[in-house]
């Protein structure tokens, strides 16, 4: 299974911005969906953002206009620019990069082995 690798958290003030990056190298030549999921301390994983083989993209309503998923230049690579940050934002966020067509947005259910180890983001107010 594929271990994607998260990069760029870090700790900001509410309003500022962060860019996250992702990468799923075992992947060299077939590139697949992937996703951006979040946890809360106390909380279930959530989704933010996915973004399908095809180049669709779908936002948790709670991000949309602030946040913008995106794919690289190099297979299997993806971004999560996130802009307008705010302290309900604070959370691990943790890529997913399963060989899948399609990563649905609203279950982590057939996930479980395409996690990275996450990388946290605090907005302080």
């Amino acid at each position: 299974q594929v271990q994607p690798v998260e990069s760029g958290g870090g700790s900001v003030q509410a309003g500022g911005s962060l860019r996250l990056s992702c990468e799923a190298s075992s992947y060299t030549y077939n590139e697949y969906c992937m996703g951006w999921f979040r946890q809360a301390l106390g909380k279930k994983r959530e989704g933010v953002a996915v973004i399908h083989r095809d180049g669709e993209t779908i936002y948790a309503d709670s991000v949309k206009g602030r946040f913008t998923i995106s794919k690289g230049v190099a297979a299997n690579t993806v971004y999560l620019q996130m802009n307008g940050l705010m302290p309900e934002d604070t959370a691990m966020y943790y890529c997913v990069a399963p060989p899948f067509d399609n990563c649905p947005l609203r279950t982590t259910s057939g996930y479980e082995d395409y996690w990275g180890q996450g990388t946290q983001v605090t907005v302080s107010s």
